[in-house]
């Protein structure tokens, strides 16, 4: 039986989300306390304007290799706006699409996540995590259906008669 779930089964609604004029400070900060890795640029409208991720501020970052120290980290990081480093006009997918739509497009882009939208404001986000937890809870059932229905041996039918 062919299983069709929607985007709007599994996305995240409340998401935490920054501005344009925001500072890396202020993304990192959400990252780290927030256990997220990916966070939606809106405007005052809720309009999606990008999607700002940990690999986008990894890569806007001072390296400690280059021996900088972590006052310094955070002090560059102070001067680095949201709007310098994000993903303008990011793929996105919207609430009703059916979730194979969501694998296709992560996989093709090598996207974590796919900010989800309703006329350009955003309403939601999934992410490769959303997809994973939904794909252990339909194992974790096909698991429990196995155990509990009644298992049939297979029985082998012999060619030869008995006389």
């Amino acid at each position: 039986k062919e299983i069709r779930v929607k985007v709007k089964d599994l996305m995240q609604t409340s998401v935490a989300t920054v501005r344009e004029n925001e500072t890396l400070t202020v993304v990192d900060d959400l990252m780290k306390t927030g256990w997220v890795r990916h966070l939606p640029v809106i405007d005052a409208t809720n309009q999606l304007r990008g999607v700002i991720t940990q690999r986008d501020v990894l890569k806007a970052s001072v390296s400690s290799m280059a021996g900088a120290d972590p006052v310094t980290q955070q002090r560059w990081l102070g001067q680095v706006l949201v709007r310098n480093v994000m993903t303008k006009k990011p793929i996105t997918i919207g609430a009703e699409a059916e979730v194979s739509e969501v694998i296709d497009k992560l996989l093709a882009g090598k996207f974590g996540c796919l900010p989800v939208t309703e006329e350009g404001k955003l309403v939601g986000l999934i992410t490769e995590t959303d997809l994973l937890r939904h794909l252990q809870t339909l194992l974790k059932k096909k698991r429990a259906t196995s155990r509990s229905s009644p298992r049939t041996a297979k029985k082998t039918h012999s060619t030869t008669k008995s006389a």
